[in-house]
C-alpha cells in the first residue's frame, strides 16, 4: 500500500522516515519529494508498505504524531491523475481577434 506522508520537516531524511514506518511493518520503499531546483524537501513524500494490515496500523499510529517537531499527516496516498486534467479551466471569452467599431 501507498503511503502519503506530510508536513514533513525539511530536514527529515528518507532513512529517518523509514526506521519509524518500520516499527508497524516491512518497508518497501521510501520516497521523499524534493524541490528539482532547490533540492530542499517539499514538505511531503510516500512510503510503500507491501501488507496492507501493517500499512494500515501505520497510518493509524502514524497519523498526527509529532516527527522531528512537526505533527505528520498520514493516509493511503491516492492514484496519480495525468496532470492535464487539472489544467483544463474552461470558460473565458478567448482572446484576440479584431475589434469592429
Amino acid at each position: 500500500m501507498n503511503i502519503y506522508v506530510g508536513n514533513l520537516s525539511r530536514d527529515v531524511a528518507d532513512g529517518d522516515i523509514q526506521k519509524a514506518f518500520e516499527a508497524f511493518g516491512q518497508v518497501a520503499s521510501v520516497n521523499i519529494i524534493k524541490d528539482k531546483f532547490s533540492g530542499q524537501s517539499r514538505g511531503f513524500g510516500f512510503v510503500d508498505m507491501p501488507n496492507k494490515d501493517e500499512a494500515q496500523a501505520a497510518i493509524t499510529g502514524m497519523s498526527g504524531k509529532e516527527f522531528m517537531g512537526r505533527a505528520l499527516n498520514v493516509n493511503e496516498a491516492r492514484p496519480r491523475t495525468d496532470r492535464s486534467d487539472r489544467r483544463g479551466g474552461g470558460g473565458g471569452r478567448g482572446g484576440g481577434g479584431r475589434r469592429s467599431w
